[in-house]
């Protein structure tokens, strides 16, 4: 008769793994969370800076001025695949190490460009910047990637909440860097933006993530890209994120041109763009808690819900007050929508897979993204704030009814 095994020195050897595991996990998202604060850094000193350096640079006509922060968000679109593709060919410490190298070089070009007075030159340092953006967005993944099915919510929230940190260094960058080479001005603001990507250079050198296992056995395991996007899974997941990411930008970028011309001032607005850069990765802290407790459908419904509400508040008023609290909704929705739908895209894919997915996940959301960038100032102006709010509803309804047909058709199929 065969030996059986020792179930309890079995369950005890599982347990012990999972926290070796996830003792892993905790000290990748440490790390990629102080990354993201340096890295989501440079994101905040291009939206504060860019349009103005734009400005600076242009002549009489000023209508190209918003051209770099635009170029910032095209590049994260265009780094979206060739992020996956890198990460996945020489593994994540590799891919990030790398981008921090260009985020210096972009910084540099970038401040150049300003002394030089070159604005299609600065417009490119500042497209790369974003190109490293993408690298950055994919932090929140990699946190996950050796984080056990329980931590893995808790691992990409808390990297996002290095959100925080970002949304406070890169306004204090630009105040404390603009006037560095008076007269020319926000030429250290870049030059600031290089040294943050230096010291996030070596941070990134002490992640410790395992490449996926390669050969025949692992590509017999990864499926086709157009197999993984046909599950009911990704494609909400996809949706939901799309449009959290999507409706953000939409109404964010136009909330600024809203609020001035609605009679408000610069300070108005500029506290709310604080208010709600705080309020998008502050819940961060306990997103992943939420998540682990209720369910990732649930909470990302209670986002889309919240982004509702911030277009409700909207419309009811005017006031700085309206603006403010529309803003705070705006930022709590955009979190709990994306990160919830983040966590839901890693329940479709395989290790093989992971970097692959990931890569056009986030081409699919950021093309969006961009999209909505371009679009808000020309909604604005030609249909005014209302149509840019009443333009939440349809869309957040329709990720719900995406929710409610894929919570119930899984239930379903779980019977059979």
């Amino acid at each position: 008769m065969a030996p059986q095994p020792d179930l309890t020195m079995t369950a005890a050897a599982n347990a012990t793994d999972l926290l070796v595991d996830d003792r892993l996990a905790r000290r990748n998202a440490v790390l990629l969370a102080i990354a993201q604060a340096l890295g989501g850094a440079s994101a905040s000193i291009v939206i504060a800076s860019a349009s103005l350096v734009g400005a600076s640079l242009l002549g009489a006509d000023k209508s190209l001025a918003t051209l770099p922060v635009s170029s910032f968000v095209l590049g994260t679109a265009f780094g979206t695949l060739p992020a996956g593709a890198i990460m996945h060919r020489f593994g994540r410490r590799a891919g990030f190490v790398g981008s921090a190298m260009l985020g210096i070089l972009s910084g540099l070009v970038s401040a150049y460009a300003i002394f030089q007075a070159d604005f299609l030159l600065f417009c490119f340092g500042v497209m790369a910047s974003g190109f490293v953006s993408a690298f950055v967005q994919q932090y929140r993944f990699a946190a996950a990637d050796t984080a056990s099915d329980a931590f893995r919510p808790k691992a990409i929230s808390f990297v996002l909440a290095g959100g925080v940190a970002a949304g406070i260094i890169g306004p204090q960058t630009v105040i404390n860097t603009a006037d560095l080479f008076d007269p020319i001005m926000f030429a250290g603001t870049y030059i600031a933006q290089a040294g943050l990507a230096l010291i996030s250079l070596v941070i990134l050198s002490f992640i410790s993530i395992p490449r996926p296992a390669r050969g025949p056995v692992a590509a017999g395991a990864s499926r086709p890209m157009r197999q993984i996007m046909a599950q009911p899974r990704f494609i909400v997941a996809a949706a939901c994120g799309i449009t959290s990411y999507a409706l953000m930008s939409l109404v964010m970028t136009a909330t600024p041109l809203a609020m001035i011309g609605c009679g408000l001032t610069q300070t108005d607005a500029a506290h709310a763009i604080q208010w709600h850069v705080l309020a998008m990765f502050g819940p961060s802290f306990f997103t992943g808690h939420l998540i682990a407790r209720f369910g990732r459908e649930r909470i990302v419904v209670v986002g889309l819900a919240l982004l509702a509400g911030c277009a409700v508040v909207a419309l009811a008023g005017v006031d700085v007050a309206n603006f403010w609290i529309a803003l705070v909704l705006l930022g709590l929705g955009w979190n709990l929508g994306f990160i919830g739908a983040t966590a839901m895209l890693t329940d479709v894919y395989r290790p093989a897979e992971r970097n692959k997915v990931q890569a056009v996940n986030d081409f699919l959301v950021f093309g969006f993204v961009a999209a909505a960038s371009f679009s808000s100032g020309a909604l604005l102006h030609a249909f005014g704030w209302a149509t840019v709010n009443w333009l939440v509803f349809p869309f957040t309804l329709l990720c719900v009814i995406l929710i409610s047909w894929l919570v119930l058709s899984e239930r379903s199929a779980s019977r059979v």
